[in-house]
């Protein structure tokens, strides 16, 4: 049983370690990010403290409550809200991968969500530069209490494992339309409004809140980082928890069921 797991192990961490390669392989392309972003932050705060201009409160929310949730929002929006996933499915049926990564001795699920929770580490220390520079520019805070650090590791990696499942099932229409850009575009913008990676969920109208709570891209960022950030108190973390738990299992046993239905509609562009 030892050998049989040691084994399990060493070929699902053969996948974790291809993604730190693959930044390496790119090192250029995560330098621009990061310069993209240092400036996104900077148009970020100004535009908040535009909005703030005369007013001392916006949603129950003061100019440093939200200053210091989007500087966070930011800076853990690339580890929280990207999984890879369509992009590979993408990829995978271009150039005829997908049938070599069928045949192989293991869960494929599985794999894909070992590669994500590595690019979701590796995500997270490339942002180590622009927490620095932000720290600098704004001194943004962050909290002492070891409470909030662990509720908010927890809350960030569930929300996380939640988005990979959801994002599975979008993955599964590649096997009906064999090209996932249209799909990746439409994803991204509504993940970034409905994540809270531009405004506090807390500021948006009863309803808009309703369909951010139902869709998964606020587990990811928002409740995480409302937790890191103070909009939302600890107390509130089981409750999260709960409902990331509730929707893990379901998207989970649905995307296990999706993808073998549709995975036998499999059509290859390339080889």
């Amino acid at each position: 049983m030892i050998r049989t797991l040691r084994r399990t192990v060493s070929i699902y961490g053969t996948f974790a370690a291809m993604v730190p390669k693959m930044f390496l392989a790119y090192s250029i392309w995560v330098w621009m990010q990061f310069f993209v972003q240092c400036i996104s932050l900077v148009i970020f705060v100004a535009f908040w403290k535009a909005v703030y201009a005369g007013k001392a409160t916006i949603g129950g929310l003061s100019l440093t409550q939200t200053l210091n949730y989007i500087i966070l929002a930011q800076i853990f929006l690339p580890s929280a809200q990207s999984t890879n996933v369509l992009f590979s499915f993408g990829k995978m049926l271009r150039d005829g991968q997908v049938g070599i990564e069928l045949l192989r001795p293991l869960d494929f699920q599985a794999a894909n969500y070992v590669s994500n929770l590595s690019w979701m580490f590796i995500s997270f220390l490339t942002q180590i530069p622009l927490a620095v520079f932000a720290w600098i520019l704004f001194r943004f805070q962050l909290p002492a209490d070891p409470l909030v650090w662990l509720a908010f590791i927890v809350t960030l990696v569930l929300g996380n494992a939640v988005l990979f499942f959801f994002d599975w099932l979008l993955g599964c229409l590649a096997f009906y339309t064999t090209e996932v850009w249209g799909l990746t575009v439409l994803r991204f913008g509504i993940a970034t409004f409905f994540s809270g990676a531009l405004v506090p969920l807390v500021m948006m109208p009863g309803w808009l809140q309703a369909i951010a709570n139902i869709l998964p891209f606020a587990q990811a960022l928002y409740m995480p980082v409302g937790l890191l950030s103070g909009i939302l108190p600890v107390s509130d973390a089981p409750s999260i928890w709960f409902v990331q738990l509730g929707s893990l299992v379901l998207l989970g046993v649905l995307s296990r069921i999706v993808f073998r239905i549709s995975v036998r509609r499999v059509t290859v562009q390339g080889g």
